[in-house]
């Protein structure tokens, strides 16, 4: 077994694979707590998607689950419900813990309005001292800062900070400001530290203290083919800040890896004071067009000698050699709920509640969903909204909220598929499931009331429609078999390969197969910030129908991961 001297101690490498939470999981944050069992703990970045900010918990480092959604209540942040914009929401949260409570800092921004505008960056706390606990999570503390990407600091006495990414647009660099993090309450004025290495956007900022030198880490270059993460130190927190002569630390660019847009990093220790890194990635490779799990949390171990600076293990790729990986003390028997993101078989059982992995784009809006409703046990009820997904201009929302509710696509390869049960009534109800990436980046498939071909009477038909900034295929509309009218519909979507999607129907008896209506490709959900989802929509389409949809036997079944272009566990 290959071993490193790493502290004076032999390392035995060990093996993992990348990445480490599949799926729509950018800007990892992660800390380590001995007093929990030695659990590690990491929060991502959710944009628009509610709940937010999921927490998601594990013992080894490579098997993860979600305890937790940071933001669980409308009422916590109830500017979300009128983000505008496939790139609004929440952006990169840092977790930290101090004093036996967690504080997670985030930036609510507003990506339609301008940078110079105030009120396009909205700068947040939220505390808990209970991580797997949603109703511990309190409600947003604002602070005034012009920027976002925010994290926060304390010294050995205690005093808190603020480390945050001023506005680019406005004047590029990372700045400092004490708080109280309990009110927000700024302590004076905010002090620029360091501009980074000359590359675009410096942003997501963390400070650590280690053998006298402050360390501050950022993300460069864009969140695109050319991330990378780069770091100074100084002997004072407030600088000045020398930058590390072998800038960048880490990074895929200009690299034909399948791994790409390495960065927005964190660091922190394991249980044997070795140093980690998680950052975050696109499978994409280098041709960069087809990515729709998005960006995603990758790990990578990292060499941290007294005095000296950190040294990554570079290039990330698919299969990696690390330290040796904790070993796990306690599994997740106990401590509070969790789910495996992986496979779903879901019944929707009369007194459950919504899986805690299932998401709105925004908060959902009233009685739009109900498990088991009267007449209808097993199933989840959807109420059409009258905007259908893309809504108005592909960008915002509107009164009444969309009706979509769906989870994460985190395997590479995956078949999804529900029964619906759904008879339109009036023109222009329509109900199915979607590849959904943004409002204005998705495909959808669904069952809608028509006039026929010949005449103004009005049938079920099919309604296949695609939207992005790259082509997509055309849409069209078949009228429902006869013999399937008034039939529960088995609606499903999988993946063909590793860069299309098929959609699929037929009737829910399980004796024949699928009929597949259409083929899609990846690249047309490979864009931004976020990651595919896979779910269910019900609308009206901006009329007056009323007619509710049910859904049951929710099941999602991952085939394999593919890493490097090679497919593996």
């Amino acid at each position: 077994m290959a071993f490193n001297l790493h502290l004076g101690v032999a390392q035995f490498l060990t093996g993992f694979y990348n990445p480490i939470v599949p799926g729509f999981h950018p800007d990892p944050s992660c800390i380590f707590v001995p007093e929990h069992d030695d659990t590690f703990y990491c929060a991502s970045s959710s944009f628009n998607v509610f709940p937010g900010i999921p927490i998601h918990a594990s013992k080894d480092l490579t098997t993860w689950r979600l305890i937790s959604n940071a933001l669980n209540r409308p009422s916590q942040l109830p500017g979300l419900a009128i983000s505008n914009g496939s790139t609004s929401g929440i952006w990169t949260p840092a977790l930290r813990q101090h004093n036996g409570t967690f504080y997670l800092v985030t930036t609510l921004v507003h990506d339609k309005r301008a940078p110079e505008d105030p009120s396009r960056w909205d700068n947040i706390i939220f505390q808990t001292d209970d991580l797997w606990n949603n109703d511990a999570w309190s409600d947003a503390v604002h602070f005034n800062f012009t920027g976002y990407d925010t994290s926060p600091y304390w010294d050995e006495e205690g005093k808190s900070y603020i480390v945050g990414s001023h506005a680019y647009h406005v004047e590029p660099g990372i700045h400092l400001n004490t708080v109280d993090l309990k009110t927000g309450k700024l302590g004076g004025e905010w002090t620029n530290l360091w501009n980074g290495t000359g590359g675009l956007a410096p942003e997501g900022p963390h400070i650590f203290k280690k053998d006298g030198y402050y360390y501050l880490m950022i993300a460069e270059g864009g969140t695109g083919l050319g991330h990378m993460e780069t770091i100074a130190r100084s002997k004072e927190l407030y600088g000045p800040y020398e930058a590390n002569p072998a800038n960048p630390i880490l990074t895929n660019a200009n690299t034909t890896n399948y791994f790409q847009k390495v960065g927005h990093a964190d660091l922190f220790q394991d249980p044997r004071g070795n140093w980690w890194a998680v950052a975050l990635a696109t499978r994409s490779g280098p041709e960069y067009l087809t990515y729709p799990m998005g960006r995603e949390t990758v790990l990578t171990n990292v060499t941290w000698e007294n005095g000296s600076w950190p040294v990554f293990n570079n290039p990330v790729k698919g299969p990696m050699r690390g330290w040796q990986l904790p070993r796990i003390i306690q599994n997740f028997t106990e401590g509070g709920p969790f789910v495996n993101e992986g496979d779903d078989n879901l019944q929707f059982a009369p007194g459950s509640k919504m899986p805690p992995h299932f998401v709105h784009w925004r908060p959902p809006v009233g009685d739009s969903y109900t498990i088991s409703p009267e007449g209808h046990p097993n199933a989840l009820r959807l109420k059409p909204s009258k905007l259908n997904i893309t809504a108005i201009d592909g960008n915002a929302g509107g009164p009444g909220g969309q009706t979509f509710v769906g989870r994460r696509q985190v395997d590479a390869l995956f078949s999804y598929f529900v029964d619906l049960e759904y008879t339109p009534k009036v023109l222009e109800e329509e109900a199915g499931v979607t590849l959904f990436l943004t409002q204005n980046h998705h495909a959808r498939f669904g069952i809608a009331m028509l006039p026929s071909a010949n005449s103004t009477k009005l049938v079920p038909h099919f309604r296949f429609h695609a939207i992005s900034y790259v082509p997509v295929p055309e849409s069209f509309t078949t009228p429902v078999p006869v013999s399937w009218i008034n039939q529960t519909l088995t609606m499903e979507i999988k993946t063909v390969n590793t860069t299309h999607y098929s959609f699929a129907a037929g009737p829910a008896n399980g004796k024949d197969p699928l009929n597949t209506f259409a083929y899609v490709p990846g690249s047309i959900v490979s864009w931004g910030f976020t990651g595919t989802l896979l779910g269910v929509y019900a609308t009206s389409n901006g009329g007056n129908g009323t007619t509710e949809a049910s859904v049951s036997n929710w099941n999602y079944l991952g085939w394999g991961q593919v890493r490097d272009d090679w497919t593996g566990p």
